[in-house]
């Protein structure tokens, strides 16, 4: 982390420290950045206990304060950081160490495996936007690598992805005498790279390839790792042979696993590859219900619907604004919520729109600001006083609508999938070093919040 960074983050820390009790400060205070991945900031925190209080307590207040420094950062992830190892020979491949659990010492044993209690499949709210992954991980669980291998489920950030994993795990384990692995691709590279260090690879070979189930959490982390990506190869065809089951979750697809081999690549796509996108209203109020009643908060349904309505990106978000209203009112002994108290309180937290917007509404507001038609946002015209209007409306239906690319595309003359994913990303990254253009964005944005 360089000076300014630090600067920064030191005034996080002092607004983080504005929102807490002294008590919560002092458990979260150590924590820092990690790394910087687009929007994502990933946080370093010293222990499990501090992440899991941050996600279920603290979100907002950190993604607040965040925003401050970074507005840029829309998600947060965090890696449990021991210190970093001395004298590694092997630094092109290394990673600041995370926690290091005894599974692969013992990997019959789920117990020692760092599974959240609470990610089951009972307490998975399953929706239209992720039926099928509940049901291909439900699935896998009965039939040792014989209907789905491997599973490969990827989605956005914070959409359940992990808390599918996990179940599985929780799942198998309750089923008895199967040898479960649940890691995460991070902490994968570092038993290799720790077994090249103390000259144990055989010996991990040997334990990494006799369990029932591989499950690997978040594998777009390995692109890049070259010899990791060698044994997770080899690893893999091993436990295929066997039909012993591999799972594996990304937040892209297969084939935007830029940097990940192409041989692994193939592996991966050989079984059942399923999607989680984010829910709809009807999955987002049943999910606020669950964590309402779960946590006995007792806000009334209006209040609910309210949060629900907002067009969040991930369960996380949503759930942390849940979060954030009931310790707010709790703490101003607030006995009856209101939607406008709902408002107030998660100003800074919500959507871009307090509405929702069809792509068509979208193109008409982008293209009056430009001076232009919207049909003509739908031509094949590449000049740049309509390649940029075009580019900017599909950034912003993909920001503030939940459409899939192949039907936002369908919006703009049949346009095809890749074509939108590049105009999106596009915006997205110019953005960042174009203050005009973000400028614009921001005007359009208001335009849109302000349109009856």
């Amino acid at each position: 982390m360089n000076q300014q960074m630090s600067d920064q983050w030191k005034n996080i820390l002092k607004d983080i420290k504005k929102e807490l009790v002294p008590t919560s400060y002092l458990a979260v205070r150590e924590s820092k950045i990690h790394a910087i991945q687009s929007d994502t900031m990933v946080i370093s925190v010293v222990s499990e206990f501090v992440r899991n209080k941050i996600m279920d307590a603290f979100l907002p207040v950190f993604l607040g304060a965040i925003q401050k420094q970074f507005p840029e950062i829309q998600n947060l992830d965090f890696v449990v950081e021991e210190p970093v190892e001395k004298n590694s020979t092997l630094d092109t491949e290394y990673v600041p160490t995370h926690e290091r659990s005894s599974y692969f010492n013992n990997p019959e044993s789920v117990d020692s495996l760092p599974l959240n209690p609470r990610y089951t499949f009972e307490n998975f709210i399953v929706g239209s936007n992720n039926q099928l992954a509940y049901a291909g991980c439900k699935s896998i669980t009965s039939d040792l690598g014989k209907v789905y291998n491997p599973l490969f489920l990827y989605g956005g950030v914070g959409l359940g992805k992990t808390h599918l994993l996990q179940a599985i795990a929780h799942e198998c384990n309750e089923s008895g005498n199967k040898n479960i692995v649940y890691i995460t691709s991070e902490q994968f590279l570092n038993q290799v790279v720790h077994s090249i260090q103390v000259n144990t690879v055989d010996k991990f070979r040997e334990n990494i390839r006799r369990v029932d189930y591989l499950i690997i959490d978040d594998i777009q982390f390995l692109v890049g790792k070259e010899r990791t990506q060698e044994e997770l190869f080899h690893t893999f065809n091993a436990l295929y042979d066997q039909k012993k089951q591999i799972a594996i979750s990304s937040d892209r697809p297969q084939n935007e696993l830029k940097g990940i081999q192409e041989r692994l690549i193939s592996r991966f796509s050989m079984g059942l590859t399923v999607d989680i996108y984010p829910p709809d209203y009807e999955t987002r109020l049943a999910i606020l219900r669950n964590k309402d009643k779960a946590e006995q908060y007792d806000l009334p349904d209006e209040v609910l619907d309210f949060i629900a309505s907002q067009q969040f990106n991930n369960i996380r978000q949503l759930e942390g604004s849940l979060i954030r209203v009931a310790s707010y009112s709790s703490m101003q002994n607030i006995q009856n919520v209101t939607v406008d108290f709902a408002k107030e309180t998660l100003k800074n937290f919500l959507p871009l729109s307090y509405k929702k917007f069809t792509p068509e509404e979208i193109k008409v507001i982008v293209a009056d600001f430009y001076n232009t038609k919207p049909q003509i946002l739908e031509s094949k015209r590449r000049s740049k006083d309509v390649a940029v209007p075009r580019q900017v409306a599909i950034y912003l239906i993909r920001e503030m609508t939940n459409y899939s690319l192949p039907v936002i595309g369908r919006y703009f003359g049949g346009r095809d999938h890749s074509t939108i994913i590049h105009s999106y990303e596009k915006i997205k990254s110019e953005m960042k070093v174009d203050p005009k253009l973000k400028n614009e964005v921001e005007e359009i944005i208001k335009k849109l919040q302000y349109t009856s």
